[in-house]
């Protein structure tokens, strides 16, 4: 009872401010909004959903004249809009045409595309490991080979390529103009083979929604030219959030048309002096720290240079070709192999593909670390333990000069690799490299790796001095404490964060369901002053079932209170438990090889 009357004082309106309420002026608010809850439920015909059907209709028309894709991406900013826009198209001819985007994609519909989608790839190599990256590979390839639209929240604004799509419709304009340069970018991208056409929907009866756009296209030239904004304005505003922040408080605050009017003259003022002025900042800084060569020396001809691999590919590429010698042909140049006998029965013999870019061929599977095949090469590398040897490493026919290797040409020395595995919440695994020439000068991590980037042959056996053994465990034994101490930091950074993040969410929460259980009283005390004034029977009655729901909805959302703070003691119980988990630091280390090193 103390708990409930506190939070009645803590919202509870003074007694000095409900005299200063005036009857006739609440009963007149009553009316006009009752008023307006009758026009809205008058309203029959949706014109912008009317208008929606018309410029799928044009758009369509229009892109099967110059032999564009019949396809449509919509943007809307929430998902009951999208669940709206998907049962009015299905009632209007575009049933089993549809496909959702957002970032649950939960809807039977999705559900039952990324099962198809999943069972097609079970062999590919496709699937990713992730549920939600294979989610949006679904949906998109839906969407490309089988869908005429589909309807996307911000979720789809990042990350998902629509360069088969040239048609997209803003039926929620965002005031970010980032945002909508992300939403273009979609499908204005590096493969389109037509004009993106964009169509905004746009209210022109409201003053402040005409000048936004105003904005976004003539100072920001969204909707026009080839590229739309440039990076040098668009960067102007970082993440564009104090601009729509900007623009929102306008929608708030002015309430005519001199007021809007005004306020984005002033806008638009700042802005203009903002971008100015970041730019000239950037021309300076490049005159002074570069001369006139850069841009020259930096560009690329993209029609001479192959597709290169990164670190780990090429490694993971040269590590295949060894385990697979014997039943696989290679193909360098395309970066692609034939497999003729297979490791094991769930692979499939056949053609395989390490680059994902590289164009598709039929019944080609896509050779990845994931993959059934590539996890076998890993396993295979893994358990091959290599005798202590002499190896030469050919620096002089490398194609790439490497400068600190080269420098060793001549010279040899000793190299020993150690595997460190840290065990506490997750698991971490480094590999730890030392080495050092035969005129005891030390070699560090980064330098071993780069031996191992060239051609090597292996010699006859060789034994490791004692006295050298000795000298890699010390220096190996420095890089494991560092090891340890770094992640050691990065757990308590990783609780730090966590913990702020759970404070962010539960403040949200809790702020959110106070909010509605502020608005609840304050309608409990409105529509009981209405009781107290009416004298009509009816009326009353009326008034009184009305309050009878309202304080079960008050119960309802003080109960709601409580789980909250329950589910938020729970979350953080979790917290402390996992962070109990990560501080359980046990490690070991164990010797996966040592060589003798010669650089020829």
């Amino acid at each position: 009872m103390e708990d409930e009357y506190f939070e009645d004082a803590l919202y509870e309106t003074p007694e000095k401010d409900q005299q200063k309420i005036d009857p006739q002026l609440l009963e007149a608010e009553i009316t006009a909004l009752n008023d307006l809850i009758a026009l809205a439920e008058s309203m029959r015909i949706d014109s912008k959903a009317d208008t929606l059907l018309k410029a799928l209709g044009a758009g369509f028309k229009e892109m099967k004249k110059i032999g564009a894709r019949r396809k449509a991406v919509i943007f809307t900013e929430s998902r009951r809009t999208q669940e709206y826009l998907a049962r009015l198209l299905q009632k209007n001819g575009y049933d089993e045409k549809i496909v959702l985007f957002n970032g649950g994609n939960n809807d039977p519909l999705s559900r039952e595309i990324y099962s198809n989608w999943a069972e097609r790839n079970r062999h590919s190599g496709r699937l990713s490991g992730s549920r939600s990256i294979d989610m949006r590979s679904a949906l998109v390839e839906f969407f490309r080979d089988q869908a005429d639209i589909m309807i996307a929240t911000e979720a789809a604004a990042e990350g998902i390529n629509l360069q088969f799509c040239s048609l997209i419709i803003n039926y929620d304009l965002p005031w970010n103009p980032q945002r909508i340069e992300q939403r273009i970018g979609r499908c204005h991208r590096y493969g389109q083979q037509h004009d993106v056409v964009v169509i905004n929907f746009l209210n022109r009866l409201n003053e402040t929604d005409c000048r936004v756009y105003e904005l976004l296209d003539k100072k920001f030239h969204l909707f026009n030219g080839v590229f739309g904004a440039s990076d040098e304005i668009l960067g102007v505003l970082d993440s564009g959030v104090d601009f729509e922040r900007r623009i929102h408080r306008i929608y708030r605050e002015c309430r005519h048309p001199d007021q809007i009017e005004m306020a984005f003259a002033e806008l638009q003022q700042e802005m203009e002096e903002v971008i100015e002025s970041k730019m000239n900042d950037t021309r300076r800084i490049l005159l002074e720290h570069f001369d006139r060569d850069v841009h020259t020396r930096l560009k690329v001809n993209l029609d001479e240079t192959r597709e290169m691999l990164d670190h780990i590919g090429a490694r993971f590429w040269e590590l295949s070709k060894y385990v697979l010698a014997d039943i696989a042909d290679f193909h360098e140049r395309n970066l692609q192999f034939d497999l003729h006998r297979s490791p094991s029965p769930e692979i499939k013999t056949g053609p395989y593909r390490l680059v994902s870019k590289t164009p598709d061929v039929s019944g080609d599977f896509l050779y990845r670390l994931t993959h059934p095949l590539g996890e076998y090469v890993i396993n295979a590398g893994k358990q091959n333990t290599p005798r202590t040897a002499q190896v030469y490493f050919d620096i002089s026919n490398h194609p790439v000069k490497i400068t600190p290797i080269s420098k060793l040409r001549g010279r040899s020395g000793w190299m020993m690799l150690k595997r460190l595995v840290i065990e506490s919440f997750e698991s971490e695994e480094y590999l730890v490299l030392a080495g050092v020439s035969d005129k005891d000068k030390p070699l560090d991590q980064e330098l071993c790796e780069k031996f191992f980037l060239l051609r090597g042959a292996v010699g006859k056996a060789v034994e490791i001095p004692q006295e050298i053994c000795d000298r890699l465990d010390a220096a190996i034994k420095e890089q494991v404490e560092n090891h340890i101490k770094q992640s050691t930091e990065l757990n308590n950074n990783y609780f730090i964060r966590e913990c702020e993040k759970l404070d962010r969410w539960a403040d949200d929460v809790v702020v959110n369901v106070e909010k509605e259980l502020h608005a609840i009283k304050k309608q409990i005390r409105s529509v009981g002053m209405q009781a107290r004034l009416t004298q009509a029977p009816m009326e009353q009655h009326r008034l009184q079932v009305e309050l009878q729901s309202l304080e079960k909805e008050k119960k309802q959302l003080r109960e709601r209170l409580f789980d909250v703070e329950d589910d938020i003691m729970r979350k953080r119980d979790a917290l402390i438990e996992k962070m109990e988990k990560r501080m359980k630091h046990e490690h070991r280390v164990e010797t996966l090889f040592a060589l003798r090193w010669t650089v020829i």
